[in-house]
């Protein structure tokens, strides 16, 4: 599973509120002094950028640092149970951070930032479902189960929304976080109740987990020269797959390409850029602008895989690195835009590992469309837009068809050159 949001990590690479949250904040503050001044300089001096910065926010917390106090006095006076201060640390370090009021500004425990990466690089042990959460309810729901996995076999379908894991209700939390709970040893199993809507109520199902290396890009022939390639998200295994698809479809045939992003949550920008740079000779593929004005631009070369035709599909969860794709091929002409307005996630988060296994993802930068324009909280817009319909029997895709109509015509179009 992946961040649903599609959260965008440089690498370092260059190519060319809730009550979750107010009970995380209660739960942090009832620590020692000691774990606290741990807790609050050791994320500051991160980021400081000078002694003297860090003279004015010491003193800035000193009332935060009297409280705690205060606090783990009355805990360690009051509270009839044991504490477990390890999991108040936690709790104060995720409070912290959730103050930023960003949803994709997150701290990790060691164990969900490695399960997080685990999951990023397209291979882990899990139950095998796409997961998104939404930014406006904070429910997640299941978008795409995996052949083959735990959650197939025990019937969890997409749209699906979880609701409990092991008993415990995991509404409105962060969806890393829920994924540590779901995560687990292989062979193992895990207790999982979800609401589903075509139930009109809840499911409750036990969920073997598996072995799990996920397929991030699926193909096959259409009629008349067409090949359809859907991208479910950019993992780390995502642009080796595009690649053995695009050489498979071109091999039978393929001149005109439906490139399907929708239900795409994102992903890794190195994979999305190495897959524009593909359709495109030359210019900019998108470009981040820091709190600085600083930034990196990625650029096509001049190798080209496909130059073909391409109609690409995207909806209203086709998000991050899928806008990305989206926004280059829009901008240059490659592709025809069909379906409904993109998520409009146009910011970049990179992850800061610590040296006690924790870390802190965040967002660092705006990112922005060959033309420089900036997506975040508008997306994009579809050349055709198509709504999609429930046709009776569940397997009339009208978006699709529309597709294939608009390329059918500009197969003809490039025919005719």
């Amino acid at each position: 599973m992946e961040d649903p949001d599609g959260w965008l990590e440089d690498g370092g690479r260059r190519k060319k509120r809730d009550d979750r949250f107010l009970k995380g904040v209660l739960t942090g503050l009832l620590c020692s002094l000691v774990v606290a001044a741990a807790a609050v300089w050791g994320v500051y001096f991160l980021l400081s950028a000078g002694g003297r910065e860090a003279e004015q926010t010491k003193t800035g917390y000193g009332e935060v640092d009297e409280k705690l106090e205060m606090l783990k006095g009355m805990v360690d006076k009051l509270f009839l149970y044991e504490a477990d201060e390890e999991a108040m640390a936690e709790g104060i370090y995720k409070g912290f951070i959730a103050g930023l009021g960003d949803p994709y500004t997150v701290y990790y425990t060691a164990e969900e930032y490695k399960d997080m990466m685990e999951s990023s690089d397209g291979e882990y042990v899990g139950i095998g479902v796409q997961i998104s959460q939404s930014e406006s309810t904070n429910l997640i729901t299941v978008i795409r189960v995996f052949r083959e996995s735990g959650a197939e076999e025990a019937g969890m379908q997409a749209g699906d929304v979880l609701y409990k894991v092991e008993g415990e209700d995991i509404t409105g939390e962060d969806i890393n976080s829920v994924v540590a709970k779901i995560r687990g040893s292989a062979g193992t199993k895990v207790h999982i109740e979800v609401y589903r809507e075509s139930a009109n109520g809840y499911v409750e199902m036990d969920v073997e987990r598996r072995d799990v290396s996920m397929d991030t890009v699926e193909w096959n022939m259409l009629e008349d020269g067409m090949g359809y390639l859907q991208i479910t998200e950019f993992d780390g295994v995502t642009y080796e797959q595009f690649v053995r698809a695009l050489e498979d479809l071109k091999a039978q045939g393929m001149r005109g390409m439906i490139l399907d992003l929708r239900d795409n949550p994102g992903g890794r920008l190195d994979q999305v850029v190495e897959i524009a740079d593909d359709f495109l000779t030359e210019g900019v593929i998108v470009s981040t602008k820091d709190k600085n004005g600083l930034g990196t631009t990625y650029e096509a070369d001049e190798e080209l895989r496909f130059e073909g035709p391409v109609v690409l599909l995207a909806n209203g969860n086709s998000a991050s690195a899928s806008e990305v794709l989206a926004g280059a091929l829009k901008d240059y002409d490659k592709a025809v835009l069909v379906g409904t307005t993109t998520f409009g996630k146009g910011i970049v988060q990179s992850i800061y590992p610590f040296d006690d296994g924790t870390a802190m993802k965040i967002t660092i930068s705006d990112y922005y469309t060959p033309s420089g324009a900036n997506i975040h909280g508008t997306g994009i817009e579809p050349d055709v837009a198509v709504e999609k319909e429930k046709s009776e029997d569940g397997t009339r895709d009208n978006q699709l068809d529309r597709a294939k109509e608009i390329l059918a015509g500009e197969m003809r179009r490039a025919d005719s050159r």
